[in-house]
């Protein structure tokens, strides 16, 4: 399963995301810095519309979704790179994840400390990814001076290597992030292998108050961060109020709605959130749908029919012959599978097709 992990500065409001979106109480959510020091993992089932209306129609009650796992992270401060805050056990819990959400605090309460002695959510942007970058370099640094007698022999493994890691180099020197660099899918390939801390698929959580939900739009921190992150970084923000996704577990999901009516939303950022990163990942659905249950599997962008089966069972990939689909759509307008195969729908689908988000599949196999 892959992981997602929530980063930032102390007390921006990261564990008590963390304990919103897990549904748990397991990250300590204090107002001082280094509260958190071990990551805390929880698995997050991704919201999904398209569950229920699918178990109308298969006739069962068992519903399964989607689920990733996100790490509530302790809070990196300026010097990390060097050691700083116990930085650097921090910094290697960031390189075990696959993406990051970067929570940034957009608000201002005399009663919670920030670190900086003040609220300016780009400074605290460019404090986290400057301790990043510099981390990288270093990294970046030392894999080039292992290469540096392969390369010089001609060897054409660390020639291509140490290609990609020259393009890296000036870019992190200059603070800036690894995945603003321009790679070829070939490039992309071999710097995986190299695991750096900004070449992570990255989102920013602006994290309101309360009152200012409604009305995020116009909060001028959260429109500072979006207009920074698109223009210097390609990346994407959401806004969302970690107390009131707090406050939100305690509640039935009748009055969870209330709540947030009287508010002047219709929904919680966490929904909004959780598919953020599950794209941010390059994940796809597609759904599985009988008596036993309704089930939503996870594949990436791109996977052909028996990768998607594989993902079932292994025996299902290998021993693939066909794959029964009809688009999500398509079957619910229809009301049934006999409906849509009726009208036409319904399709067989052989190894090289790809698996669109919200196929309805059934595998037909021999092992």
């Amino acid at each position: 399963m892959l992981k997602t992990g929530i980063v930032g500065l102390p007390n921006v409001g990261k564990s008590t995301l963390f304990n919103a979106v897990t549904h748990t109480r397991k990250a300590a959510a204090e107002n001082y810095p280094f509260c958190t020091i071990d990551p805390n993992v929880g698995v997050v089932t991704v919201p999904d519309a398209r569950l229920a209306p699918l178990a109308r129609i298969a006739k069962t009650t068992v519903i399964i979704p989607a689920a990733i796992e996100f790490v509530d992270i302790a809070g990196l401060v300026k010097g990390a790179s060097a050691g700083e805050g116990l930085g650097n056990k921090f910094l290697s819990h960031i390189r075990e994840v696959d993406a990051i959400v970067q929570v940034v605090r957009c608000f201002e309460d005399a009663d919670i400390h920030h670190v900086a002695g003040s609220i300016d959510p780009v400074r605290d942007i460019e404090i986290i990814n400057t301790e990043l970058a510099i981390a990288d370099l270093e990294n970046v640094k030392k894999r080039r001076d292992k290469l540096a007698k392969d390369v010089k022999r001609g060897d054409k493994g660390a020639v291509v290597e140490d290609a990609v890691l020259a393009k890296f180099e000036p870019v992190l020197n200059a603070g800036k992030l690894a995945l603003t660099v321009q790679l070829t899918p070939e490039e992309k390939q071999i710097a995986k292998n190299f695991f750096l801390l900004t070449d992570k698929p990255t989102i920013f959580a602006c994290n309101v108050k309360e009152s200012d939900l409604a009305t995020a739009d116009k909060n001028p921190f959260v429109r500072k961060v979006r207009d920074y992150v698109k223009t210097h970084l390609a990346c994407e923000a959401v806004v969302i109020s970690a107390q009131i996704e707090s406050d939100l577990m305690d509640l039935a999901p009748d009055e969870a709605n209330q709540f947030l009516k009287a508010l002047g939303v219709e929904e919680s950022g966490v929904g909004a959130l959780i598919h953020a990163t599950y794209h941010l990942l390059g994940l796809r659905t597609f759904l599985t749908a009988g008596e036993k249950e309704v089930r939503a599997w996870t594949i990436h962008v791109g996977d052909t029919a028996p990768k998607a089966a594989g993902v079932i069972h292994s025996d299902f990939e290998r021993g693939f012959i066909k794959a029964e689909t009809v688009a999500y759509d398509d079957l619910v307008k229809c009301g049934s599978v006999a409906a849509a195969r009726e009208q036409g729908l319904y399709r067989m689908e052989g190894k090289a097709y790809v698996v669109q988000d919200g196929d309805v599949m059934l595998f037909k196999f021999n092992v």
